[in-house]
Order: structure tokens, then C-alpha cells, then sequence
């Protein structure tokens, strides 16, 4: 994949852009429309984003997306499978309705407020992660782990929890 390291991409409309194995460490991604491109694999750290940034839609799957700052991003319908957002990724009041998050790695995330309505989270490590005030309206959970993770006044309305993983996870 390309090098895009440190690269100010700000504004930039990449949207269906294929970026499939770049690498962007550091890159200013702010403003920038992303929506329908493909990121799989591709390297994410770092990385200035903005509320503006859209990324609904786009393939990111096999991602490092370690300690995102994803805060407020538009990622509705967005593939985030077996992507990795590491320890401390911040999502909170994201819009990933419709995502598919199989497998994906949301340790100790920070999706507070975060919109997951119909959401696939099927196997996903939710370990100590925080989806106080989060939509999990619709979302599917089946077998996820969510040990420790802070669900309280979360909406779980019609949310698939099958062999779901509650141990010590906070339903206040």
C-alpha cells in the first residue's frame, strides 16, 4: 500500500477511494469525505480527524486503528471487521449505526452516547469499555465480550445478546 505518512489530507474528497494496506501514521484526515473508500488494512494511528470527517460506509476492515480519536465521525454502515481500535479508542457520540463490527478489538473504548442501532458486534472485545447513554437498539452481540464494560443507561431494546460475555459489566 502507499505511504501516506504524516500526509495533510485535510478537505480532501477521497471518497471510494481504494487505499487498501496504506499506511497513514500521523496523517491530518480532518474534513476529509472517506465515505465508500477502502481502508482494509490499512494503518490508522495517529491520525487528526474532525467531526467532519465521513467515513460511512467505507471498508476498514483488517484496520489498525489503535486509540482512535473518532469522536462525533459520521462511520454509519461502515465494515470495521477484525479491525483493531486498541486500547482507548474514543468514540463517543460516533455514528455507527449499521456497522459491522465483528471481531473488531474495542478494548477499554469510550463509546458513550455512541449511535450503534443494528450494529454487528458478533465476537467483538468490548472488555472494560464504557457505552453509558449508547443506542444498542437492534444491535447483535452475539458472543462478545463484555466483561467489565460500563452499559449503564445504555438502550439494549431489542439487542442480540447470545452467549454474550456480562461478567462484572455494570446493566445500572
Amino acid at each position: 500500500g502507499a505511504d501516506l505518512n504524516n500526509a495533510i489530507l485535510s478537505g480532501v474528497d477521497l471518497s471510494g477511494a481504494d487505499l487498501t494496506g496504506a499506511t497513514l501514521t500521523g496523517a491530518d484526515l480532518s474534513g476529509t469525505d472517506l465515505r465508500d473508500a477502502i481502508l482494509t488494512n490499512t494503518t490508522l494511528t495517529q491520525i487528526t480527524w474532525s467531526k467532519k470527517t465521513i467515513l460511512s460506509g467505507a471498508n476498514m476492515s483488517g484496520a489498525d486503528l489503535t486509540q482512535a480519536q473518532l469522536s462525533g465521525i459520521d462511520m454509519s454502515g461502515a465494515d470495521l471487521t477484525n479491525a483493531d481500535l486498541g486500547k482507548f479508542a474514543r468514540l463517543r457520540d460516533a455514528n455507527l449505526s449499521n456497522a459491522n463490527l465483528t471481531s473488531a478489538i474495542l478494548t477499554d473504548a469510550i463509546l458513550t452516547d455512541a449511535n450503534l442501532y443494528r450494529a454487528d458486534l458478533t465476537n467483538a472485545n468490548l472488555t472494560g469499555a464504557i457505552l453509558g447513554d449508547a443506542n444498542l437498539l437492534r444491535a447483535d452481540l452475539t458472543n462478545a465480550d463484555l466483561t467489565d464494560a460500563n452499559l449503564s443507561g445504555a438502550i439494549l431494546t431489542n439487542a442480540i445478546l447470545t452467549d454474550a460475555d456480562l461478567y462484572r459489566a455494570d446493566l445500572t
